[in-house]
Formats: structure tokens, C-alpha cells, sequence
């Protein structure tokens, strides 16, 4: 099965985002991708947010495991520490030339995390557990998301 990793970057209180209008749905999820064969997870951390952000991130933890099934594959989130900068989608990224085609469209952003429990954000559970650390703390040991625990749509809470 596929594997992806999505990075938890913040921000003076916000949330960086990928923006999706996905043939018309609208929707949030974290910056991230495929992990390419012979990469480690960290590799592909690093590669994914510089290609889709142009930050370049160094200090990282592994804090949650998603399996969202196919075709999504095993997710694995780090929160990352914010490397500083302007975050931006480079015009030499593949979500780049996608976006020109103008029906499925990429774009970062920060979205504070106050705002983020009405959001509609990919997935629901995910952004529960986000929530959840970004005023419990996040953990030490990564967890696994149990997507029962949080069920509806991409904007459910």
C-alpha cells in the first residue's frame, strides 16, 4: 500500500494549508504528499513541503498515523517546526501546473486555528486530533487516528 506524509506547520496561531477546489469541492488539508520509492518518510517530509511550500523544514516529530484506505494509503503527520520565511506554491511544483488548468486548484495558506473547527478539512478525524493537541498538547509517541471516533463529512466535527 501507498504511503504519504503531510507536515502540521504553526504559526503565531495559524494553520498552513493546502487550499483545494477540487472540480468544485472546497476543502482543507495539510501540505504533503507520496513517499517515492527508495525515500524515507523524512526524505519525502522535507522534499513534499519545499516543493509545495518552498520552506525548507529541519526539525520535525512523527505525531499521528491516519489510515484513510485506498487510494490514500498510510499517512504519516509530523509537526514541524516553522522554519520561517514566506510560504508560497512555486510555479515549478506539479500542484502548480495542475492549478493552470483551473479546475483543479491548489493554493496555500495560512488559516488561523480558531477558525479551523468550522472548516472543512480532509479528514474529520484529523482535524479533531489537531484540535485536540493543539490545546492538550501533541504527543510524545506518535498515535494512530481512529477514524470511528470522529465519523461525518470532511467539515464534520
Amino acid at each position: 500500500m501507498r504511503s504519504a506524509v503531510r507536515a502540521i506547520i504553526i504559526n503565531n496561531g495559524n494553520l498552513l494549508v493546502m487550499h483545494r477546489n477540487k472540480f468544485g469541492e472546497q476543502y482543507y488539508t495539510l501540505v504533503g504528499g507520496g513517499v517515492d520509492i527508495g525515500e524515507s518518510k523524512e526524505q519525502a517530509l522535507v522534499r513534499e513541503v519545499s516543493e509545495e511550500t518552498g520552506l525548507k523544514i529541519q526539525k520535525y516529530k512523527l505525531v499521528f498515523i491516519e489510515e484513510p484506505g485506498d487510494p490514500y494509503g498510510t499517512q504519516h503527520i509530523y509537526l514541524c517546526d516553522y522554519p520561517g520565511g514566506d510560504a508560497s506554491l512555486p510555479d515549478s511544483s506539479p500542484e502548480a501546473e495542475i492549478s493552470k488548468l483551473g479546475k483543479n486548484i491548489y493554493r496555500i495558506e495560512w488559516i488561523p486555528i480558531e477558525k479551523l473547527p468550522e472548516a472543512p478539512f480532509l479528514s474529520a478525524a484529523l482535524k479533531q486530533y489537531i484540535l485536540h493537541a493543539v490545546s492538550d498538547g501533541f504527543p510524545d509517541q506518535p498515535l494512530t487516528i481512529d477514524p470511528t471516533k470522529y465519523r461525518g463529512e470532511i467539515n464534520g466535527s
